[in-house]
Parts: C-alpha cells; sequence; structure tokens
C-alpha cells in the first residue's frame, strides 16, 4: 500500500511541473520530493515521469495514474483537514483570489464581521487579475467570472457578470449620443488586451430584444489593467466597455454615463470556486457560508443585473 506523502508528492509534482515548485507547496526539500515520486515508481514499477533539466513530464502511464488517483487525494486530505477543524472553530490561513476592483469594493468590507466572527482564521488575499488555479497555486477559494472548472473545482453562483459602454460626460460633450450599436463607430474607443492571452477580446453586446450585435471597435488607446480602463474613461479619453461592479460608483456619482442603455454583455456569472464542497476543511465552509449568504443580503443578483430597472441607469 503506498504512503499518503509518495501519492501527494507525485500529484503535486504533477500539477506544479517541477520536484521545487511542489515542495513548496508541500513544505518539504525538492529531494525529498523526488524521492518519494522515485520510491512510488519504484514500487509501481512503471516511470511516471519523464524528466529534463527544465520541467516534469507525465507519461502516458503517469496521466492515466493521475487521473485515477487525483480526485481520491483530495478526498483524503479533506477528510483529514475536516477531522483537525471539527473539534474547534474554523483555524487557520484561508488564501483567497479576487480581481482588484471587486476584491477592494465588495469583499474586503465584509472582512471586519468575518474576522470578528472568526478569529482563528487569517484571511490572505491576492488581488490579480488573471485567472488562478486553486489546487496547483494553492488557493482554498477565487472569486471571479469565467473560470474553467477544473476536477474537483466547484462554482456558486454570487451574481451576473455584465458589461455596460460608459464614458465620461465631458467627453460626450459636443459628440453626438450614440442610439444603436452601429453609432459607436463614431466616438473613439478604449479597449483592454488580456495580459494572460495578448488578445484583445471581442463582444457581443445583447439588446432589448435579445438582439445580438457584435462590438469590435478599432481602439484608441490600449491597457492591460480594468482599473486603468476606468480610469482613462474618467479622463475623458473615450468610451470604455466595464464590469457592472467596476462602474457602480461612479455612475452613481455622474462621472461617468452609461451610453445605449438598453444593450450590454453578458459574460457569464461571477461565482466563487472552491475544492469539491464533500469535506471542506472549516476554514472554508465557513467563508463559503459566509459570502453567499452576504451576496444574498446584499441583492448582488439585483444590483449587478442590468436588465433589473433601478439596477443602474
Amino acid at each position: 500500500m503506498e504512503t499518503l506523502a509518495n501519492l501527494e508528492s507525485f500529484v503535486r509534482s504533477a500539477e506544479c511541473g517541477s520536484f521545487s515548485a511542489a515542495a513548496r507547496r508541500l513544505g518539504l526539500t525538492p529531494a525529498a520530493v523526488s524521492r518519494n515520486v522515485a520510491q512510488l515508481e519504484s514500487n509501481l514499477g512503471v516511470r511516471l515521469f519523464q524528466r529534463s533539466t527544465r520541467r516534469l513530464t507525465l507519461t502516458e502511464a503517469g496521466e492515466r495514474f493521475l487521473g485515477n488517483v487525483g480526485g481520491g487525494l483530495i478526498s483524503i486530505q479533506a477528510a483529514i483537514a475536516e477531522l483537525a477543524n471539527s473539534a474547534g472553530a474554523p483555524t487557520g490561513v484561508l488564501r483567497l483570489s479576487a480581481a482588484p476592483t471587486f476584491g477592494r469594493d465588495f469583499l474586503l468590507p465584509l472582512m471586519p464581521e468575518f474576522i470578528a466572527r472568526f478569529p482563528a482564521v487569517t484571511p490572505e488575499w491576492h488581488f490579480d487579475n488573471r485567472q488562478v488555479e486553486l489546487i496547483a497555486d494553492g488557493f482554498d477559494a477565487a472569486i471571479g467570472g469565467g473560470i474553467e472548472l477544473s476536477p474537483g473545482v466547484v462554482a456558486r453562483e454570487l451574481a451576473p457578470a455584465h458589461l455596460v459602454l460608459v464614458a465620461a460626460p465631458g467627453y460626450l460633450v459636443g459628440r453626438p449620443k450614440p442610439e444603436r450599436p452601429e453609432h459607436l463607430a463614431a466616438l473613439d474607443h478604449l479597449a483592454m488586451r488580456s495580459s494572460q492571452s495578448g488578445k484583445v477580446r471581442s463582444w457581443m453586446l445583447r439588446g432589448p430584444k435579445n438582439e445580438c450585435v457584435p462590438l469590435e471597435p478599432r481602439p484608441r488607446m490600449l491597457v492591460n489593467d480594468p482599473q486603468a480602463l476606468c480610469s482613462s474613461a474618467l479622463l475623458g479619453l473615450g468610451v470604455a466597455l466595464l464590469a457592472v461592479p467596476d462602474v457602480l460608483g461612479q455612475l452613481a456619482s455622474g462621472t461617468l454615463v452609461r451610453l445605449l442603455p438598453d444593450w450590454y454583455v453578458d459574460a457569464g456569472p461571477i461565482s466563487l470556486y472552491f475544492a469539491s464542497q464533500k469535506l471542506l476543511p472549516a476554514k472554508t465552509r465557513a467563508f463559503v457560508d459566509y459570502l453567499v449568504e452576504h451576496a444574498r443580503e446584499q441583492e448582488w443578483q439585483d444590483r449587478f443585473d442590468v436588465r433589473h430597472r433601478g439596477a443602474i441607469s
């Protein structure tokens, strides 16, 4: 029977692509991880990795073995964590990921009550616009949109991810007010280039009768960060397409106005992502329940849904 240490060293090495990265995740030395994997290969009589100076690559047998044991390892670890935590209150460091603006405006304000309710839990927030890999990157939970669900990860929908077209009032002075999507061609556009793919994404605008019109502007200026895009719009540089949570304050204050108020982009849901719901560590379960509860109390579903009258103007 294989030891948990050998199996965990193999799974983490496969996820991270190196013994060194796996060692950091496990709190071991690279030599210890390499030794555990070598022992596993010896016991099984099968080579699981092709080793090079730059990266580990799973063999065909290694890929099959990972598929068979990966989910089971998650369940075993969760069971151990649940058993350890069940005797008392949730405890430990809770590693969380979210987009910077959404995290600052909507998640950090929830922390005083969360910390007061769960004093033994230490939230560790990582604010980044990139999609994280929960298991490989060592996160307990992440909040965002459009994250691909890898094996062992589930999602709880919190709100719709709608995007709207906005501009500064000063920019619109002396310019024709667009009444239809095709009228946008007469205006300067600001866009965001993905830091991961390097591409400028095209979007599909949805209209009042469920019409769909592609939004493919020629940008006057490009940035790689949503907050920079919002700041550029506030400076009067042009029209920007931004997520509703990123512009609620500006729309309420009038520093930005919405263009084509009957049109929007549906980018899917904003969701809370975490490992399989069975046998979650107590600290993660506490956060999941807390965030879902507050999203409901603060009516995120309605506040961020542009189809609801009164959500945003």
